[in-house]
């Protein structure tokens, strides 16, 4: 039997305050600790860490701390270069060329496209604990100030009265997420697929434009003013609220687990002579303080200890569903959102 858990709301502030704190969690940036050198055997190290834009405030947190370990460990000062981006663009852009020693991504689908093009072997999955999953969030509906719309559910957002905001799955990889908690919301739940698909197909026909990115999605939302609702993520939310912002949302209760990987990019760790250095960084992400860093940033902790000791900032979930309940990545890109296949078929039968 399911568990009743009430929505949180929180109040809201202006729309400028809100959507410049999305805009540095969204936005590109480039950090550069220091210069240094790759060779392992010298008095420093360096590495590249190529990221998604809203892990930023964690890993401001975190690198300092394994840096201090591994110096009092091997006596060897580690430098960390940082870039951050959409990961779907940090992926392509490791593919082109951007040298990375650890790529943390949005979704494991950005990381296999860089397996794909040959930067990093297969079975990648198993070389970091907990599947190579480093945190996880889940998919949260943020609306109006006061939820004028009375939005409480995914269900609601079906309804003829309610625009719905989201990213263009086709374009964003984060925007995938998004349309995976509205088709499991139905059959996750014991209904057929012909109902998802009747499901989502109200929602997306509810959608007034398609923006490329999670970036461009809050501009709509806010700056622009269209929509009842936009899809984003809980540790956005919270983020927003740990730095001073507050904003009404709603968690519902049938949710997917949005995993977020971790992976050593074989191909730059061999040349450079980092795989040592690399792989430690990439153990220190799963400590009881690399996992709080990531709790307080917004992300939920996969160590069941530091998830408990942040208990009362997330809502607990009743019905939790992963990717590998609907068949794995492989099979949900094959599925929905390989040209031809069903998001193009839902476009095409909203008119877009």
């Amino acid at each position: 039997m399911k568990a009743n858990f009430p929505s949180r709301y929180l109040n809201s502030k202006p729309w400028r305050q809100r959507l410049s704190l999305f805009m540095v969690g969204i936005s590109a940036s480039g950090v550069i600790a220091a210069c240094g050198t790759g060779d392992t055997a010298g008095d420093s190290v360096e590495l590249t860490l190529v990221s998604y834009a809203v892990t930023q405030a964690a890993y401001e947190q975190i690198i300092p701390q394994f840096a201090e370990e591994w110096k009092a460990q091997h006596g060897q000062d580690v430098r960390i270069r940082q870039s951050y981006g959409g990961s779907g663009s940090q992926a392509r852009a490791v593919i082109d060329g951007l040298e990375a020693d650890i790529v943390a991504l949005a979704l494991a689908l950005d990381t296999q496209a860089i397996q794909e093009a040959g930067l990093i072997e297969p079975g990648w999955e198993n070389e970091a604990p907990n599947n190579a999953i480093v945190h996880r969030s889940v998919a949260a509906i943020i609306t109006r100030p006061g939820n004028p719309k009375n939005i409480q559910d995914w269900q609601d957002l079906a309804r003829d009265d309610i625009q719905t905001i989201t990213a263009n799955p086709k374009t964003s990889g984060g925007a995938r997420w998004n349309f995976l908690v509205l088709w499991g919301a139905k059959t996750e739940t014991g209904q057929t697929e012909a109902q998802a698909l009747d499901f989502v197909q109200q929602v997306f026909r509810n959608v007034p434009v398609l923006p490329r990115n999670a970036r461009e999605a809050t501009e709509v939302f806010y700056r622009q003013g269209q929509g009842d609702a936009l899809i984003n993520y809980e540790n956005e939310v919270l983020l927003a609220q740990q730095q001073g912002q507050t904003l009404p949302y709603v968690v519902p209760q049938t949710n997917i687990s949005i995993d977020n990987p971790i992976a050593v990019v074989d191909a730059t760790v061999d040349r450079r002579g980092t795989r040592e250095v690399a792989e430690a960084f990439v153990q220190f992400l799963y400590t009881p303080q690399a996992q709080r860093a990531f709790a307080q940033a917004g992300f939920r902790p996969v160590d069941p200890t530091i998830e408990a000791e942040f208990s009362d900032r997330f809502i607990p979930i009743s019905n939790l569903f992963t990717v590998e309940d609907l068949g794995g990545w492989d099979a949900v890109q094959n599925q929905f959102f390989a040209d031809g296949t069903m998001f193009d078929e839902i476009q095409a039968q909203v008119g877009r």
